[in-house]
């Protein structure tokens, strides 16, 4: 447990830092304005379902895939519980499809038993789901979860430490490997923990974080096939859970398969200089249109209309 207190007082002492900065909330959330004309179909999703402040009084469900959905009959992660607490409150996305609530609440108390001291939770999803205005192509569906890689302090922080606190970076400058000043065993403990997890479907990590997770793992490591690399994601984890039973207009995700993904071009891709110093294009790259509504599946409107 040293190692976990280092880390700790490490990332406190640092939260300020432009290097580690990250989103800030806020402490005095404003209600956006009304839309002029929300029945536009060349509105944005995000401006719709940003706008929601409540879940669909439906039966629980995920609609869609995970970048392209909604969420009926959400329910809402507690901001404090006995092994977690919830970031960035303003924000209003601690909810998730039950199924997600249920798993979040047993992997805290186990990796709480690993000696992780608790999860610190981040985005999940919007009260309907949907498309976001900032952060995320996916979680729209209820079944995503961002967890910090800090552990989580043993007091409840304040309303302020939840809005402007930030996340203990993991990744080496030079983005070649972790930073072994902060990267502990226990880190392995309560990825593999997730990872393990029947319903767990990705896990998505930097890719110097899953070099370690690969360098370091012993034993059983086929969970690992679950450990993704994905860009950013150097100060926390981002976990996907499977379509759960009863969400029958849920689009699954092609299962893992038993490949480690440990050598080989599959995790060298991700440490070429193509990717850890990019050039920029010559021509601009022209941004993809937002999603309106008609891209998403139709019972995403039912989900908006529902009171």
């Amino acid at each position: 447990m040293n190692s976990l207190r280092l880390i700790l007082a490490f990332g406190f002492a640092l939260s300020s830092s432009a290097t580690l900065a990250q989103d800030r909330g806020t402490l005095d959330p404003k209600p956006l304005p009304p839309l002029a004309n929300p029945n536009d179909p060349h509105l944005a999703a995000k401006q719709l379902f940003g706008r929601e402040l409540a879940p669909a009084k439906l039966a629980p469900g995920s609609i869609g895939f995970y970048s392209k959905g909604c969420l009926a009959g959400a329910q809402k992660l507690p901001i404090d519980g006995p092994t977690w607490q919830v970031m960035r409150l303003s924000r209003n996305r601690n909810w998730g499809n039950p199924a997600l609530i249920a798993f979040l609440e047993k992997l805290a108390a186990k990796a709480h038993k690993l000696g992780w001291p608790g999860l610190l939770v981040g985005d999940m999803s919007q009260p309907r789901g949907g498309p976001m205005f900032t952060g995320h192509a996916s979680h729209q569906i209820g079944l995503d979860a961002d967890i910090w890689l800090t552990p989580m302090p043993n007091r409840t922080l304040t309303r302020m430490e939840r809005e402007n606190m930030s996340a203990v970076q993991m990744v080496r400058k030079d983005r070649l490997d972790i930073d072994p000043r902060v990267w502990t065993p226990e880190h392995l403990k309560v990825i593999r923990a997730a990872a393990e997890a029947p319903q767990v479907e990705r896990i998505f990590v930097n890719a110097a974080i899953k070099k370690a997770l690969c360098r370091e793992a012993t034993g059983d490591r086929h969970w690992l096939s679950k450990i993704r690399p994905m860009y950013g994601h150097d100060y926390h984890f981002h976990i996907r859970i499977k379509c759960p039973a009863g969400s029958a207009g849920c689009e699954p995700q092609t299962p893992p398969d038993h490949n480690e993904h440990c050598s080989g071009p599959d995790l060298a891709y991700w440490f070429s200089d193509a990717v850890l110093h990019p050039k920029p294009p010559k021509v601009p790259t022209k941004p993809r249109p937002p999603l309106t509504l008609a891209d998403l599946p139709a019972a995403c409107r039912t989900v908006l209309d529902a009171r």
